[in-house]
């Protein structure tokens, strides 16, 4: 075989931000902090402090290989621990603060994290887990040192600026194989304990660059991006690699995720392009109503985590002007795998034969393969109809989690994703259900996607879910569970005729629950496991 003769460099995380500030060294960084002010800064800036850090870290002892954890919302010095950490050789290990202490002890300690750095309103809590985390030689508080409590339950407690103020950021990012571990992310949409992906920097690059595509994120230097989605939470879908790389505008709402503060926030910094999960857009929405406002530069955004109800969908597209690009993947896909979009010859289609389009999870982006398969594995067709188990490969996708947890994941080098789903003869796949939220009925499967995204077109409604509960005759019905927008009113009848038309009859939730809320997860979702618990013996109505 004849090789070509290219230069050979390995695809480094380090070298994203070495690019960033070398040929877009002005590009602002703009942070909401846990302090309660307002920090701005370059990438020039960012690339000298992380440089910092990676010094500090190597003066403390970690070295290569080593797991250094994160408990921190987004913001510069969370950014410059993404490169900082990587750079070095050691391994980013992002944790969830919203987990139950236990949780956070345990993923700690399985990750033998040797150091942790933490946001400063976080203090209360890892003096909670820190006896209980045995590998963690110190802990770095994300602030000054006016910031450090007088006195703290926990004894090796370190200052962030305090140790990059000691470092003169002299740091020449090493080489090493791009094959090395990267960043370490745990799932817990998993079975028993949460699960490690270990990503490469291989991996991370090649993420990183597809997510920028016009196809996917299409992410560009006039942009100004704002992840809303945390970096705690897969990486933030790659945009604190994408968005530098593109040498976009970075703005970053730190802790304050309620509605007022995103939007006041996008407007002082003219943010154009976000991404998050449905219940915050549903909070800015809601905020934009009550007040009467709109936007002046946001005009386009990625929703994922979960579903894209279709009222919202219409509501950003028709009320705000604001694109709406549908997102789909995990934690163990880096995580993008689709994401929606039309093609030229959809561009004459009526409007709503295109938002059904749209309200697909999307198009595979390159670097991912998909398929969907029967209960035997055969490889089921692709005519938008048929829906079976949906598996997935590619490059940045995981062939195994951190330990080997679980053993052999793959199925014939796929895979499996837990999803159910369908794909259309040009592509697009739609997400039907989750394997175990599927509700089966007298032997036959009734999809709660469908039922929810129907109960959330209702005016009155602003959240629904929908779940299986036990009954004598077909092992199983449906139950929704919804929670009313603040001043308007539905009842049970009501909100069922509005499903008139829409579903076979057979499919009609059996009965109707009103909620103040519902149990929502760490990473934004509709905890529906806690909502089957709590309802486990309803009394459905015997009619």
């Amino acid at each position: 075989m004849l090789m070509g003769q290219m230069m050979h460099q390995p695809l480094l995380i380090s070298g994203i931000l070495e690019f960033a500030a070398r040929h877009y060294a002005a590009s602002e960084i703009v942070s909401q902090r846990v302090e309660g002010d307002l920090h701005r800064y370059t990438f020039r800036d960012c690339h000298r402090r992380a440089k910092q850090l990676a010094q500090a870290l190597q003066a403390l002892g970690a070295q290569s290989g080593d797991r250094v954890g994160t408990l921190a919302w987004n913001g510069y010095r969370h950014l410059e621990a993404y490169y900082a950490v990587s750079g070095s050789g050691a391994v980013l290990h992002t944790i969830n603060p919203r987990l139950h202490p236990e949780q956070l002890a345990y993923i700690c300690n399985h990750a033998e994290d040797q150091y942790l750095l933490f946001d400063a309103c976080f203090l209360p809590l890892v003096e909670v887990i820190a006896p209980h985390c045995k590998t963690v030689k110190g802990w770095i508080l994300l602030g000054s040192a006016k910031r450090m409590p007088a006195a703290s339950k926990i004894a090796n407690l370190l200052c962030y600026e305090d140790l990059l103020d000691a470092q003169l950021g002299d740091y020449a990012w090493p080489d090493f194989d791009e094959n090395a571990a990267a960043t370490l992310c745990y799932t817990s949409g998993t079975t028993g304990n949460p699960k490690g992906v270990l990503y490469s920097h291989r991996s991370t690059v090649l993420h990183a660059y597809a997510s920028a595509l016009p196809n996917v994120l299409n992410v560009g230097s006039r942009d100004v991006v704002m992840p809303v989605v945390p970096m705690f939470h897969v990486n933030a879908w790659g945009l604190p690699y994408s968005v530098p790389l593109s040498g976009a505008k970075m703005v970053f709402p730190g802790p304050a995720l309620d509605g007022k503060s995103v939007y006041e926030l996008m407007e002082r910094e003219k943010v154009t392009f976000s991404a998050g999960v449905p219940t915050v857009w549903l909070g800015l929405i809601n905020y934009c109503v009550q007040n009467q406002v709109t936007f002046s530069t946001f005009r386009r955004t990625v929703i994922g985590g979960s579903a894209c109800p279709p009222a919202m969908m219409n509501t950003l597209i028709d009320d705000f002007g604001v694109e709406v690009i549908h997102g789909w993947g995990m934690t163990e896909m880096s995580p993008l795998g689709t994401t929606g979009g039309l093609l030229s010859k959809h561009l004459d289609l009526p409007k709503a034969s295109q938002r059904q389009i749209l309200q697909k999870q999307g198009h595979a982006i390159y670097g991912v393969d998909l398929k969907i398969v029967d209960e035997l594995g055969a490889e089921l067709p692709w005519d938008g109809v048929t829906s079976g188990s949906l598996l997935v490969k590619g490059p940045w996708i995981a062939a195994r989690y951190f330990k080997d947890e679980g053993g052999d994941v793959l199925e014939d080098g796929w895979f499996p994703t837990g999803d159910v789903a369908s794909i259309d003869p040009d592509g697009f796949m739609q997400i039907t259900d989750r394997a175990k939220d599927v509700i089966k009925s007298g032997g036959e499967w009734i999809g709660t996607i469908d039922l929810e995204n129907i109960a959330m077109s209702h005016p009155a409604v602003m959240q629904a879910a929908c779940i299986g509960v036990f009954h004598p005759k077909w092992d199983e019905r449906p139950l929704l569970v919804v929670v009313r927008k603040p001043g308007q009113d539905v009842s049970r009848a009501q909100l069922l005729a509005h499903f008139d038309g829409k579903i076979a009859k057979w499919w009609l939730p059996d009965d109707v629950v009103f909620a103040d809320a519902l149990p929502v997860g760490g990473t934004g979702k509709i905890q529906k496991n806690k909502l089957r618990e709590q309802y486990r013996n309803y009394p459905l109505p015997t009619i």
